[in-house]
């Protein structure tokens, strides 16, 4: 049987986190999942990442944007802004997100905040919500070695800072990847 990866929009909050987005774009990279952002996803991560990070400039994580872009070019999501007023979300500045799900017949939204998006609502649009730890998962349980390999292509990708296969898990843990940790710590040597 052919893995067919799944279509998922990746909220900001898991492109905030260097390691979780480092992780989840060579997952696409890798067609292990078809991910999909839209500029105001992009935005918002941004925006954020260098209000909390004084070290970083907006042209430095401007950047990355362009990069993933570049590495995952049929990511961007547009014409989704017509899907935004028939949504009904407790927060209304969430919408969007679903509405670019809507747009690219994504059948995920990955993020940390699935309080935000109420499972009966999203029902509506046949959209779930996953966060990335339970994401991860299910792919590790469809293709495993793919998964390891897309992981180790990940830490593969800090030339600069040279992390170990320890160190890398270590920072996963610490971004509350807890179970995909634990399957990863059998696989550290082809980290």
């Amino acid at each position: 049987m052919a893995y067919k990866p799944p279509v998922a929009v990746y909220d900001a909050c898991v492109l905030y986190p260097f390691h979780l987005r480092n992780l989840l774009i060579q997952c696409a990279a890798e067609r292990l999942v078809d991910a999909r952002w839209t500029d105001v996803i992009h935005d918002e991560w941004i925006r954020n990442l260098v209000a909390n990070t004084k070290t970083l400039s907006f042209d430095q994580v401007d950047k990355t944007r362009r990069l993933m872009n570049a590495v995952v070019p049929d990511a961007m999501v547009f014409g989704y802004e017509q899907h935004i007023p028939t949504i009904d979300l407790p927060d209304m500045d969430d919408r969007h997100v679903v509405a670019a799900a809507i747009a690219a017949g994504a059948s995920l939204i990955i993020t940390w905040n699935v309080r935000d998006f109420p499972a009966k609502e999203l029902a509506k649009y046949k959209i779930k919500k996953q966060t990335p730890d339970s994401f991860l998962m299910d792919i590790y349980a469809v293709v495993p070695d793919l998964l390891v390999a897309a992981t180790s292509k990940a830490r593969q990708n800090l030339r600069i800072s040279g992390i170990s296969a320890a160190e890398f898990i270590g920072a996963l843990e610490r971004q509350n990847l807890h179970r995909f940790v634990d399957a990863m710590k059998a696989h550290i040597s082809k980290l």
